[in-house]
């Protein structure tokens, strides 16, 4: 099975998958003034934005400003749940440093960034087969696609 054919299923439908040629393109992709870009059209104020996001066993409640492993409660600040909402929210993208500071920081700056990342990265690192931050190098940051409930 094909890269892509494996993210077409683990997506299952809930969001588009764009293929590119080369770090150029996916950088013009990412940063369209426009609103072209897959993640403009999905991006939601987190205002407005409420109910469950779910990563695996993990599960955003934007109403209840909860974060649960298991059904453990996360003891996240608000920026880290609203960073953590962004990044497990439909669709799986690679998220750009801008995108991320305005749509889960309210516009702070990229150390602001930064810093939050690094705090969640330590907050998840403690959770066995949980969501990891990668680092997509000179573009932002991504999470794998959870494992499916059938995967071991």
């Amino acid at each position: 099975m094909s890269l892509r054919e494996r993210v077409l299923s683990q997506l299952d439908g809930r969001a588009p998958v764009h293929s590119c040629s080369d770090l150029t393109e996916l950088r013009e992709l990412l940063s369209s003034p426009t609103g072209s870009a897959p993640v403009s059209s999905t991006v939601l104020p987190l205002t407005e934005a409420r109910g469950l996001v779910k990563w695996g066993e993990l599960v955003v409640d934007r109403a209840g400003h909860r974060v649960t492993w298991r059904g453990e409660v996360l003891p996240l600040t608000p920026t880290e749940r609203d960073l953590l909402t962004v990044l497990i929210g439909p669709p799986l993208v690679v998220w750009s440093y801008e995108r991320l500071c305005v749509s889960a920081l309210g516009g702070a700056d990229t150390a602001a960034l930064q810093s939050t990342i690094r705090r969640l990265r330590r907050r998840l690192r403690g959770l066995p087969g949980g969501p990891q931050v990668h680092t997509v190098r000179g573009i932002g940051y991504r999470l794998d696609p959870p494992p499916r409930l059938n995967d071991h």
